[in-house]
């Protein structure tokens, strides 16, 4: 080992220590938004020290096609401090993968810069200090403080080791072909296997390094084209063709958002531009993860920086394959970019923009700073430039410490990104949230209010409103014509879901609130699933409100009401689960013959499915099944 060699390592080791020590106050910080969803289940099937509970814990995912079992499994190391309500482990286990992806990182641009042929000191430089950048960089905070992203800091740390082990099977092409072929083959294949299944866009690591092995400048040892081919393009074509598959220009493509395809699309190229903006000229806090409230681009001239990002970008973007031989770095940071961000941040529907969409991407993106930095130590001092160096790494370090202490407090973390979102319904929600738990009722609802007012379009405030006053008291037969005539105009939110289903539970079992409020209720369900203009005609919701109105049928009394709502609502959701939610229903009103009854019309179809997805379930409906023959037994 040189002595540049070992130089290096004891700074990076520095680098890593100082990491740390800028992070450690924000492990305090508690559990937020989808941690819950995703992290839920862990004692959903019994107890979390038995094998067979965690595997349904862990290969019954649903934040992806995937289900992204590798993240779920690391996840369940820690399920007692799940039950506990304990968030500092997980996030400790966070740093520890954002200090290791950082380790690899340095080792792969080292190995790069060599594939390369830069310089020896040079490349101990360029890694170094880019790697610093990345590992200390204040916008990864909400990746690494953020529970639930592990799972994008997974598939991060198994594309970096298929990256590493691909450069280095390539330095062997010449000395151990066959060797080389196997290592590069290996890392990209098992590579891309654990990244995807970490979290769905390491499918992307094929053309990631075929964007490395395009910005290399030695063009006389290349891997055969044949095994380019079948490693690289056909994997990168595929994975473009499954992306362009979704392409639909339709007026309203996705119900459940406030944005067509192509809005998301101009929408992006604005967030893309604020993205690199921001890694360069960072910020300790902005909007956080309150990203609904974001302005959409309605055309190129509204606003009219869409059509400014759009010339920025396609500059960018051109300006990348005219310098690449005099600057393959500069290439390689932008062509890097901006296919790490090809599967989130162009066509599918998901929302327009986080900060974890930047923790692969920007990893390269460093390199151009980093390489005019060793240029400029040869016209001027060195000295100066190590110093304006250690400047940048300081004031990153700052950054990113001042926002990790506002992530150790997470009730004052929400309450800053609410007052910095007025336009994100999320936001005033949580905001509405903290304030009745002061005991400012009228507060709350009159910000809520206000924020309907400019967010006409969100149905979670119109739900959540008419929640908050039926929980303080103050909610009168008049505000259901209100919502009825409201909501019918609005996108539907999942959020909204969850507080309709609050709703009927809190009509449900409050007798006077059960009097009052079940017929307008009622009405408000079979307005949004009558009219099929309106954007709750999705079959999802109307299997939802269907099944809504069958328990406040039940609960009123009318058995037989419900038992139809019931029926045609599982023809809609088709869900073993459900069909067993439903015959509980009538037990828990003690009318077993109805559950009886209901148990033998669904459970032929759905036991045999339940035995194809979870023999737990199926167990489930047998059980209950010779329970009710039992009771009625006993009964008659």
């Amino acid at each position: 080992m040189t002595h540049y060699t070992r130089q290096s390592f004891a700074l990076l080791l520095l680098v890593l220590t100082l990491t740390t020590l800028v992070y450690f106050p924000g492990l305090k910080g508690g559990f937020l938004f989808d941690d819950f969803p995703n992290l839920g289940d862990i004692t959903r099937y019994g107890d979390i020290t038995n094998w067979e509970n965690a595997k349904q814990f862990i290969f019954n995912g649903f934040s992806g096609p995937t289900g992204r079992p590798i993240s779920l499994a690391t996840f369940w190391l820690t399920a007692s401090s799940w039950v506990g309500g304990n968030a500092f482990p997980f996030k400790f286990i966070n740093l520890l993968i954002h200090l290791l992806c950082g380790l690899l990182l340095f080792l792969v641009i080292k190995l790069l810069l060599k594939e390369y042929k830069y310089e020896q000191q040079k490349i101990i430089w360029v890694s170094l200090f880019a790697t610093s950048m990345w590992l200390l960089h204040p916008m990864f905070v909400s990746t690494t403080l953020y529970v639930v992203q592990r799972m994008t800091q997974l598939s991060l740390l198994f594309s970096l080791l298929g990256i590493l082990g691909y450069i280095y099977g390539r330095t062997l092409l010449i000395s151990k072909p066959i060797t080389a072929y196997v290592w590069m083959t290996i890392s990209i294949g098992f590579g891309t296997i654990l990244a995807t299944f970490s979290k769905e866009n390491g499918a992307l690591l094929p053309l990631l390094i075929l964007v490395i092995e395009f910005c290399n400048p030695d063009k006389n040892h290349k891997p055969l084209w044949q095994w380019r081919l079948v490693c690289l393009w056909l994997p990168s074509i595929l994975i473009t063709y499954i992306v362009l598959k979704e392409i639909n220009f339709s007026a309203n493509p996705w119900p459940s958002r406030n944005f067509n395809q192509v809005e998301r699309l101009m929408s992006e190229t604005r967030i893309i531009t604020e993205y690199l903006f921001r890694l360069y000229v960072p910020q300790i806090e902005g909007q956080g993860l309150y990203q609904d409230g974001y302005q959409i681009s309605r055309s190129l001239f509204n606003p009219i920086s869409t059509i400014y990002s759009i010339i920025f970008l396609s500059i960018l973007f051109l300006s990348a394959f005219f310098l690449r031989k005099k600057y393959p770095l500069y290439t390689l940071a932008i062509l890097f970019f901006f296919a790490a961000h090809l599967m989130e941040s162009t066509l599918l529907g998901l929302e327009l923009y986080f900060e974890h969409r930047n923790y692969a991407a920007a990893i390269f993106i460093f390199l151009p700073l980093a390489s005019g930095l060793y240029w400029l130590s040869k016209k001027i001092k060195t000295k100066l430039v190590i110093i304006l160096s250690c400047f940048i790494v300081t004031i990153f370090s700052v950054m990113t410490l001042q926002r990790a202490t506002l992530w150790s407090d997470t009730q004052q973390l929400k309450l800053y990104w609410a007052q910095n979102n007025p336009d994100s319904p999320r936001a005033q929600v949580d905001f509405a949230r903290y304030l009745l738990i002061q005991g400012k009722k009228d507060q709350a609802n009159h910000l809520l209010e206000q924020t309907i007012e400019r967010r006409p379009d969100s149905s979670l405030l119109t739900v959540r409103l008419i929640r908050q006053k039926m929980d303080t008291g103050q909610l009168k037969l008049e505000d259901f014509d209100w919502m009825k005539s409201t909501i019918v105009h609005q996108r539907p939110e999942p959020q909204a879901a969850l507080d309709l289903r609050y709703l009927i539970e809190q009509i449900r079992v409050d007798e006077q609130h059960r009097k009052l409020y079940s017929a307008p209720m009622i009405e408000v369900l079979q307005t949004l699933s009558h009219d099929p203009s309106t954007q709750w005609s999705d079959r999802n919701w109307q299997g939802l409100f269907l099944y809504l109105e069958g328990k406040l049928y039940l609960a009123n009394g009318n058995h037989k009401e419900s038992y139809h709502k019931f029926i045609q609502s599982l023809a809609i959701y088709n869900n073993a689960e459900t069909a067993m939610a439903m015959t509980m229903e009538f037990t828990q009103v003690d009318n077993h013959a109805m559950a009886y009854i209901f148990l033998q019309e669904v459970k032929e179809k759905y036991i045999s499915q339940a035995l194809k997805n979870d023999h737990r379930l199926a167990f489930m409906f047998n059980n209950l099944n010779s329970k009710l023959e039992r009771d009625l037994g006993y009964q008659q």
